[in-house]
């Protein structure tokens, strides 16, 4: 296989690293934190079946499957030039696409008669996505990095809130983190102050939010 930047052949470490950005794509993270929030041994686990299928459609359809939708769409309008969209220029348009679909979410999920942590977590992300937007106006920050220290965030929150030792969750999202982050590094899609700070904001925003509201 050959590197699509330089026509030179990939290597296997950089072939790894791509399947973990795509594994681990932000689009995806929410899907993952819900799905360790309904799955953990808390109160959340019991939670009807049928509450869990809306929250995961919601989530799917709001901010997995209309995000990608429109990516052709800006591509065809030219306001991308990839999908990769590596521009931090062209990432102001679906940053804030994303963070207005992540607000939709908030509004749809806080009708519904569910835990409120289950709600501070989708607000949360919702709240991460727009200060995300607002930093790539002037700066280039790691999404991916961004997405794994919610997840990381999510499980800490968790496990504070819920008084449960929940070790192999916390060692999973750690491990999942480093490989997150190593690929970005890895693939040069980022330097590792980009990578850092989207850590610590994903991290910070969510943990903060969750815990302290």
């Amino acid at each position: 296989m050959k590197d699509m930047n330089s026509g030179q052949p990939s290597s296997l470490p950089d072939n790894l690293a791509k399947i973990v950005s795509i594994v681990f794509h932000p689009l995806l993270i929410p899907l993952y934190g819900l799905a360790i929030l309904l799955s953990a041994p808390t109160f959340l686990k019991y939670l009807p079946v049928e509450a869990k299928r809306v929250l995961f459609t919601v989530i799917l359809i709001d901010n997995v499957f209309l995000p990608l939708a429109l990516l052709p769409f800006l591509k065809y309008r030219n306001l991308i030039s990839s999908f990769n969209i590596d521009d931090r220029r062209e990432r102001i348009i679906p940053l804030l696409i994303t963070s207005i679909l992540y607000c939709t979410t908030s509004f749809i999920v806080f009708r519904y008669q569910i835990p409120f942590f289950l709600k501070s977590f989708i607000f949360a992300t919702s709240v991460v996505a727009i200060v995300v937007s607002m930093i790539n106006f002037w700066w280039k920050i790691s999404v991916h990095a961004v997405g794994a220290g919610a997840l990381t965030a999510t499980v800490f929150s968790l496990s504070l809130k819920m008084h449960t030792p929940l070790t192999w969750y916390l060692l999973a999202v750690i491990l999942a983190s480093g490989l997150i982050l190593s690929s970005r590094l890895r693939l040069n899609a980022h330097n590792p102050s980009q990578v850092w700070v989207g850590f610590l904001t994903g991290f910070l925003g969510i943990s903060l939010f969750i815990l302290f509201i």
